[in-house]
């Protein structure tokens, strides 16, 4: 960015806080919107899960729910590598403050105008997102890709904690000896649902490992943990013989036009349609346009479905990162564009802070509801 579009930010910056210090003061009726973090970790393993978690707009947010996360984490995992204590109150290396307390401060400094300003936030933000050009505009693609660093950067902070967990010779790799099943495996028996799942085998594992060393780093480890983000062919040829293995009900070893109909269909239309509900009964109106993604994807014309064959669509059974980043820009801009051009200007971010900063808010608690919005 050149020094003019420098200056012209700082300019902005300066007369913004100036304003915003020599404005009166709201009235007592003013609906406040109080900034909540997020508390809904849990240890279990997400790997085939259909939820995805929006991803905090705000680096300082993001440090913090990571933070608070890790400690949970610490917790958790104390608890579940030593069970014999039974529950404790934090990991051994926790600090001595209680964890709630923490939170809530951390809250505070979140709702504190003088510590934390939304509006100043959004000014020194607002160029970094906007730099492809740097224009005064923030657009869709700006904003994906806001997002998606944002994420790729919580993905490699859960990767590298998980990583150290599970290498135990502090090697700096881990080896499908070193990885220890979830917990959910160690205390199941082989006619438990689920247990058949290959997300933890060590044909998983083998896919994952891109150069074949028999060892896994911190790419291929990340690879392995969220496989619909990789770009390595032998994993994503494992997640269509998945498919094929979980969608197979007749145990054939392909997949039937009623078995594709009756589940892959429907997530392809809720990829290519975006905001479809991917949870509703399919209908018989929908069977023509299945019967032609079929046909398209069946290239032997076998009546049948293989892994090979499941490919071409394997990235939108297992959207990636990318893909609910741009969902993401997309509500943020739907919610804050005024004058509906398909981008942002900072005045814009500005007059909606709420839709950058806010995935649940009260509102002087008289409202009951929850609004899940993305930070």
């Amino acid at each position: 960015m050149g020094k003019v579009s420098i200056f012209i930010y700082i300019t902005i910056l300066v007369l913004l806080l100036l304003l915003i210090s020599h404005s009166p003061k709201k009235p007592p009726n003013h609906r406040h919107r109080r900034l909540k973090l997020r508390s809904n970790f849990t240890l279990s393993p997400r790997a085939h899960s259909t939820h995805h978690e929006p991803v905090p707009f705000d680096p300082i947010v993001a440090d913090i729910e990571l933070r608070r996360e890790d400690r949970q984490w610490e917790k958790q995992y104390f608890e579940h590598a030593h069970p014999e204590l039974g529950h404790v109150e934090s990991a051994p290396a926790a600090e001595s403050q209680p964890e709630w307390e923490d939170f809530m401060d951390a809250e505070d400094y979140l709702n504190d105008e003088d510590r934390f300003n939304v509006t100043g936030r959004l000014v020194l933000l607002f160029p970094k997102i906007d730099v492809g050009p740097a224009d005064g505009f923030v657009t869709e693609h700006e904003l994906t890709e806001w997002t998606l660093q944002q994420a790729d950067r919580e993905v490699m902070h859960r990767t590298q904690r998980e990583m150290d967990t599970h290498d135990k010779n502090k090697d700096g790799f881990v080896s499908f000896a070193e990885y220890d099943p979830p917990s959910w495996v160690q205390n199941a028996d082989n006619t438990s649902f689920g247990y058949d799942m290959g997300w933890w085998k060590e044909e998983h594992f083998n896919a994952s490992d891109a150069d074949g060393d028999g060892l896994l780093n911190i790419t291929e480890f990340n690879d392995f943990l969220h496989p619909a983000d990789t770009k390595n062919p032998k994993l994503l040829q494992w997640l269509c013989k998945e498919e094929v293995r979980e969608r197979d009900t007749d145990k054939d070893g392909k997949v039937n036009f009623k078995e594709f109909f009756h589940g892959l269909f429907d997530m392809v239309r809720s990829y290519n349609e975006e905001g479809h509900n991917s949870s509703h009964q399919q209908d018989d109106s929908m069977e023509g346009p299945a019967k032609k993604l079929f046909a398209e994807l069946d290239k032997d014309g076998d009546g049948f479905l293989s892994d090979v064959e499941l490919l071409p669509v394997i990235g939108k059974l297992h959207p990636s990162e990318r893909y609910y980043a741009k969902q993401q820009a997309d509500y943020i801009i739907s919610q804050a564009d005024a004058d509906k051009d398909g981008r942002l200007t900072l005045t814009e971010m500005i007059d909606n802070p709420y839709v950058f900063y806010s995935a649940i808010f009260n509102e002087d608690d008289d409202e009951d509801d929850d609004h899940d919005e993305f930070r």
